[in-house]
C-alpha cells in the first residue's frame, strides 16, 4: 500500500498557487554562424577566455559581435559581450546553451574597441573581462529607448563646424607656434595620417595648458579625427570644458529640446563613479555610435570607444590617479599610447613636469631607433617652450634656502616663513591674492642622517630606510634588506634620526604674521574642504597639493590679470627630502609647479618663493621652469640602479608563501632563468624584497590570519621581456586561482611606486 505524502495545512486563500510547467520553447539555431563566442562578466583570471553559446534564429540579426547579452553560466544569469560569431565549436553540442536575451540592439563594443581591449589586457597581464568591467558602463534600458526615439526624430547628425571655429583654430596654432618648438611637426601629425607620439612641456599661466590642449582637440576634430583627453581630476575636466566652450564654441553633450527629446553636443564627459549611471551610459553610447567625436574625463575616459585615427592625450601623466585601482591595474598613459599606435593616431603627453617615462621616450631629443619599443612606450618627439617665452610668462622664482638667506643677511634663518618672504608677500597682498602651498596633511616617518640631515638610503638599491619595529633595526623599504653599520655618503656620519613630516596649524601660525588679512584654507582634510574659486582681491590662500582655488575676476576685469595670484610661496620644501617613493622628486616638482603656474608672470610683477632646503635639481628645475633638468638626472640614476623605466618591473604581493612560490615559478629567484638582470653592465638580482606590507583596508578583502604575513616583491626584467613578463604572471595567477591554492596573490606591471 502506498503511503500518501504529507501535506502542509493552510488556511483558505493562503495556500500556495500551483504553477503549471511550461513546455520548453522550441528553438532553432541560426543558419549563419550559429555559435557566439561570449566574454562573460566574470573577473576570475583563470576564466579569462570566451565561452560558446548557441544563437537562436530569431536573435541572429541582433546578436552581432559587440552586443551585450544575458546568458546562463554556472547556474547564474550573467551579462557578457559577443566577441565573435563562428560556424562551429569545440564544446560538445549537448553542453551548449542558447543565449537567453540580447540586451542591446546596437553593438556596444566595436571591432576596433574589441581589439583595443585585447591589447590592453595582454599588455598588463589581465583578461578581457577585467577591462570591459570599466570600459563598458552598466546598461540603462531607458537610455536605449531615448536614443532610438531621438535618432528617429529631429536629430540629423553631427553639427558642422563653422568658419569662426576654423579661424579660432588658426589663431590657436599661431599662439602655439610662437611659444613652442616643433609646433609645426605636431600640427602636421594632427592633420595628417600615421602614428606619432609627442611629449609637450606646458608653459606656466592660469589655464595655459587647457588652451594648448583645446587647440590640439579642435585641430583633430577639424581634420576629421576623434579626440580623447584624460585629465587628473574633475577640476581639470571643468577647466578644459570651459575653454572648449569659450574659445572654440564647442557644446557639451546635453539635452537638446529641438531634437525630439534627445541629446546632442560636440564633446562628452566620461567619468566613472562621479556620474550617474544613466548619464555615463548615455555619454558612452553617444561616443560609441559616433554622435559625439570628442570625449574628455578622468581616468575612465581612457576607454572612450572612438574609431579610426584619433588624438589620445593625457595631462599630468605623473598623477597617481592615472593608475587604475583594480586588476590588472592599467595606467592611463600606457593605455592611451597603446591605443594611439593601434589606431594610427596621435599620442600627446602634456604636463608641467616631464615624467621619467616621458624623458626616456624622448631620449634627450635623440635618435628614435635608440628607444626600445614596448606595447605601452616608445620614441616620442619633445615639444618644449622657447626660452624667451618661458622667461616672459613665468614668475620670478627665488629659492630662499639657508645660503640665500645668509647672503641677504636675513636674521630669521631657520624660520618657517623668514622675514624676506613676509616682506615680499605683504607687498604682493597690496595688489591681489597670495597663495601658500603646504605639504599634504598627515604624518609620515623617514630616517635621515643626524649630522647633515640627508635622507638615509639603502646601499644596495638606494631605497629609503625605515625603522623595523619587529627587530628594532633598520631595513630598506624597497628590497627589505637589513642595514647594519650604516654611514652617510655625504658627511660620513653613522647616526640616524627620525623625521616626522606634517602640515597642521599653518593658518594659526600665519595669522600672527599677516594681521588683518583674510586667510582661507583649502584642503580635503579641513572642515571647509576644497575651495573651488576665490575672488581676485587681497587675501591669503593656504592650500595642499591639488586643492589650489581658481582666481575669478571682480569689477569687470576679465583679462589675464584677473585670474592670477600676485605671489605664490612653497612652504616646508624640506619635506621633499624625506619622501620615500620612486617618483618622490618628480612628484614634489609637480606639486610645486602646479600652484606656481597660477602666479602672474614677471612682466606683471608676479613672484614665486621656494622656502626651505631641497634637492638642488628640483629647485633649479622650478626656478628655470625646465623640468628636463630633473628628468635627465632621474634617468641617469635609474640606469645606474636598475629602476623603471630603465628596466621593466612588476610588483607581486600577497601571502608570503604564495608570493615566493609565484616568483619561483617565474624563474626570478637566484639561480632561475630570470634570476639576474643586467644593470650598468653588471648582473644584479632580478628580485627586490620581499618586504612586509600591511593587511588590506577593506574588510571583505581580508583573510585575517591568512593575511597576517603579507609581503611584496619587485621583479625586474629587460624592457624587451616586458610582454613575456605580463604573460607569465597572468598564467601563474590563473594557475594559483584555478588550483585553489591558499593565500592572496596579485601583481601589477609598471607600478607608480615600489613600496
Amino acid at each position: 500500500m502506498t503511503t500518501p505524502h504529507a501535506e502542509q495545512l493552510a488556511l483558505d486563500g493562503l495556500a500556495p498557487r500551483k504553477r503549471r510547467r511550461r513546455a520548453p520553447t522550441e528553438r532553432e539555431s541560426a543558419a549563419d554562424r550559429p555559435i557566439a563566442q561570449v566574454v562573460l562578466d566574470v573577473q576570475a583570471t583563470h576564466l579569462g577566455r570566451t565561452f560558446d553559446y548557441l544563437v537562436d534564429e530569431k536573435q541572429s540579426e541582433d546578436a552581432r559581435p559587440g552586443a551585450m547579452v544575458r546568458v546562463r553560466f554556472g547556474g547564474q544569469r550573467v551579462s557578457g559581450i559577443i566577441w565573435n560569431r563562428v560556424d562551429s565549436s569545440d564544446t560538445p553540442s549537448s553542453s551548449l546553451r542558447y543565449i537567453e536575451r540580447v540586451l542591446t540592439p546596437e553593438p556596444l563594443v566595436s571591432a576596433a574597441m574589441r581589439r583595443d581591449v585585447e591589447l590592453i589586457a595582454d599588455a598588463y597581464g589581465g583578461t578581457r573581462a577585467n577591462i570591459l568591467r570599466f570600459a563598458v558602463p552598466a546598461r540603462v534600458a531607458r537610455v536605449d529607448q531615448e536614443q532610438r526615439l531621438a535618432e528617429s526624430g529631429a536629430w540629423q547628425g553631427r553639427r558642422r563646424f563653422t568658419q569662426t571655429q576654423e579661424e579660432a583654430r588658426d589663431a590657436g596654432f599661431a599662439r602655439f607656434a610662437r611659444s613652442y618648438d616643433n609646433a609645426r611637426r605636431l600640427r602636421d601629425a594632427l592633420d595628417g595620417t600615421g602614428f606619432a607620439s609627442f611629449v609637450v612641456d606646458a608653459l606656466p599661466g592660469a589655464a595655459r595648458w587647457a588652451r594648448d590642449l583645446a587647440w590640439m582637440i579642435m585641430t583633430a576634430l577639424l581634420a576629421g579625427k576623434p579626440a580623447v583627453a584624460v585629465l587628473p581630476t574633475n577640476r581639470e575636466v571643468d577647466d578644459l570644458a570651459a575653454v572648449l566652450a569659450h574659445d572654440y564654441g564647442l557644446r557639451p553633450f546635453a539635452p537638446n529640446h529641438a531634437a525630439n527629446g534627445g541629446y546632442s553636443g560636440d564633446f562628452a564627459i566620461l567619468e566613472g563613479s562621479a556620474m550617474p549611471p544613466a548619464e555615463r551610459y548615455r555619454a558612452y553610447r553617444a561616443v560609441a555610435t559616433g554622435q559625439v567625436r570628442c570625449a574628455i574625463g578622468a581616468r575612465s575616459a581612457m576607454y572612450a570607444p572612438v574609431e579610426g585615427p584619433a588624438l589620445f592625450a593625457i595631462v599630468d601623466d605623473l598623477a597617481y590617479q592615472n593608475m587604475d585601482g583594480f586588476m590588472p591595474y592599467p595606467n592611463a598613459r600606457g593605455v592611451l599610447r597603446l591605443r594611439a599606435k593601434a589606431h594610427g593616431g596621435v599620442f600627446v603627453s602634456l604636463a608641467n613636469v616631464r615624467s621619467p617615462i616621458s624623458q626616456w621616450e624622448t631620449n634627450g631629443d635623440g635618435d628614435p631607433s635608440s628607444v626600445k619599443e614596448t606595447p605601452t612606450s616608445g620614441f616620442s618627439t619633445a615639444v618644449h617652450p622657447l626660452p624667451a617665452v618661458v622667461k616672459e610668462q613665468s614668475p620670478w622664482i627665488r629659492w630662499l634656502n639657508r645660503d640665500e638667506l645668509a647672503r641677504l643677511a636675513d636674521p630669521s634663518i631657520g624660520a618657517r616663513v623668514p622675514h624676506t618672504a613676509v616682506r615680499i608677500l605683504t607687498k604682493a597682498l597690496e595688489r591681489g591674492p597670495v597663495l601658500l602651498s603646504i605639504p599634504a596633511d598627515g604624518i609620515t616617518e623617514a630616517l635621515s642622517c643626524a649630522r647633515c640631515h640627508r635622507q638615509a638610503r639603502c646601499p644596495r638599491c638606494t631605497g629609503p630606510l625605515e625603522h623595523d619595529p619587529r627587530t628594532n633595526g633598520v631595513r630598506c623599504r624597497w628590497c627589505g634588506a637589513a642595514v647594519v653599520d650604516w654611514t652617510c655618503p655625504g658627511c660620513g656620519g653613522d647616526r640616524l634620526r627620525v623625521v616626522r613630516v606634517g602640515a597642521a596649524g599653518t593658518a594659526q601660525e600665519l595669522a600672527g604674521l599677516f594681521r588683518g588679512v583674510p586667510i582661507i584654507v583649502s584642503s580635503r582634510s579641513q572642515p571647509r574642504g576644497l575651495i573651488e574659486t576665490i575672488p581676485c582681491r587681497p587675501q591669503i590662500v593656504i592650500a595642499t597639493p591639488g586643492c589650489e582655488p581658481r582666481v575669478l575676476p571682480v569689477d569687470g576685469n576679465d583679462g589675464a590679470a584677473g585670474h592670477e595670484y600676485r605671489a605664490v610661496a612653497i612652504l616646508d620644501a624640506w619635506t621633499s627630502l624625506y619622501a620615500p617613493g620612486v617618483d618622490a622628486r618628480p612628484d614634489a616638482l609637480a606639486n610645486w609647479m602646479r600652484p606656481m603656474a597660477l602666479c602672474a608672470p614677471r612682466s606683471r610683477g608676479g613672484q614665486g618663493l621656494l622656502i626651505g632646503e631641497t634637492d638642488p635639481a628640483i629647485a633649479q628645475s622650478l626656478m628655470l621652469w625646465d623640468s628636463r633638468l630633473l628628468a635627465a638626472k632621474e634617468i641617469e640614476e635609474r640606469v645606474q640602479t636598475g629602476l623603471p623605466p630603465a628596466l621593466a618591473a612588476a610588483c607581486v604581493w600577497g601571502r608570503r608563501d604564495a608570493v615566493m612560490q609565484a616568483v619561483g615559478r617565474l624563474g626570478a629567484l637566484p639561480g632561475g632563468e630570470w634570476g639576474t638582470v643586467s644593470v650598468g653592465g653588471e648582473d644584479m638580482p632580478a628580485m627586490l624584497g620581499p618586504v612586509p606590507i600591511p593587511q588590506p583596508v577593506t574588510v571583505n578583502a581580508r583573510e585575517f590570519d591568512d593575511t597576517a604575513d603579507r609581503v611584496k616583491a619587485v621583479v625586474r626584467v629587460a624592457q624587451s621581456r616586458r610582454t613575456e613578463l605580463a604573460t607569465r604572471l597572468r598564467t601563474i595567477v590563473s594557475r594559483h586561482v584555478a588550483a585553489r591554492e591558499p593565500g592572496e596573490l596579485r601583481f601589477r606591471l609598471d607600478p607608480k611606486d615600489l613600496i
